[in-house]
């Protein structure tokens, strides 16, 4: 769209957008001709300004809000803005490396908040970033009995997280019993999903004492539990920022859509999903897409990656009237940093 959009506007009419998307940012107030004569830097007469405003109105850039002679930028205006006029402002190293103080971690779901909590301290926004896609199995499987009935099972995950999970059995395992068991399924089946390994098991060992075999249906069961609990979709932080900006909270029908829209999850998937099949930053400005519910909200992301496969998406919900040459760089070296944190692991 904007390759064509942009031979329609000449320079002019480009600055004077970009200036009025400026302005709008910083003080969110409705531009008039005045202020862009003063930041445009174009030696125009107010006369020649209103003309090119009422242009970029027409062509659905800008509007005119019904109490003021200023105009704002719409949904359009700003994607076109960010398309073409927008120049990112690149952190420097000091920032970078500050923030790479803030994602250290062996536990992923730790790695995954604390990514999204930095995504809201520093844009005072939400940050939200979609947990890993988990490969489904295990990497190591452990028993320790706990009472004659009662069997603690610690399984370390592909990814390197240890999720704990009680057994609850009808007869007493030995300690032998339960350590042939753990060799048994680490030497063999480690890799494999759940499933798999409970297809297998029936399948090639039933030459095995029925109570191992139980034991082993118990733990693959107790697994499986364990990775449908720990999947959660996403973590966001930082959602009662949206209550102190002014587009956001005057309109409590919009408000409610968002809050619902973070409730539901659907259509904020869907918003991550995209980017997550992406390369870099995606910018999904208000109601453009048809996932954001109105358009006083967008939403900024970049995919991030373990071991060269995009497994995930980091993200900042905002006001479409947001510091986009600010928000960008932070969202794309969120996504970078949290990488390099995955590979460390």
């Amino acid at each position: 769209m904007s390759a064509d959009i942009a031979t329609t506007l000449n320079e002019r009419a480009q600055i004077l957008l970009k200036t009025l998307v400026e302005r709008y940012i910083a003080e969110g107030q409705p531009v008039g001709s005045r202020a862009l004569s003063k930041y445009s830097g174009l030696d125009l007469s107010p006369a020649s300004i209103r003309n090119i405003m009422a242009d970029l109105e027409e062509m659905g850039f800008i509007t005119s809000p019904h109490t003021s002679a200023g105009r704002v930028p719409t949904a359009r205006g700003y994607r076109f803005f960010v398309d073409t006029l927008l120049k990112i402002k690149p952190l420097d190293t000091i920032q970078i490396n500050q923030l790479e103080g803030h994602l250290h971690s062996e536990n992923t779901q730790k790695l995954v908040t604390s990514a999204s909590q930095m995504l809201s301290d520093l844009t005072s926004f939400a940050g939200v970033v979609m947990t890993p896609r988990r490969s489904s199995g295990f990497r190591h499987i452990e028993f320790l009995k706990l009472s004659e009935t009662r069997i603690l099972l610690i399984l370390v995950t592909p990814e390197g997280d240890v999720q704990n999970r009680i057994i609850f059995t009808e007869k007493a395992y030995s300690p032998a019993e339960l350590t042939e068991t753990a060799n048994i399924l680490n030497q063999n089946y480690t890799g494999l999903t759940f499933d798999e390994v409970r297809k297998r098991i029936h399948d090639e060992l039933k030459q095995l004492r029925e109570g191992m075999t139980r034991l082993m249906t118990a733990a693959l069961d107790a697994g499986s539990q364990a990775e449908s609990e720990s999947s959660e979709d996403f973590v966001i932080s930082g959602e009662g920022n949206l209550l102190d900006v002014h587009e956001l909270s005057s309109n409590m029908t919009n408000l409610k859509k968002l809050f619902e829209l973070f409730e539901r999850k659907t259509g904020l998937l869907q918003i991550l999903d995209i980017s997550n099949r992406a390369h870099g930053v995606q910018i999904f400005i208000g109601g453009e897409s048809g996932l954001i519910p109105f358009d006083e909200c967008s939403v900024v992301t970049a995919p991030y990656q373990v071991d060269g496969q995009i497994v995930g998406t980091v993200g900042v919900i905002g006001p479409t009237r947001m510091a986009y040459e600010r928000v960008i760089p932070i969202v794309d070296i969120t996504a970078k940093l949290l990488s390099s944190a995955m590979a460390q692991r």
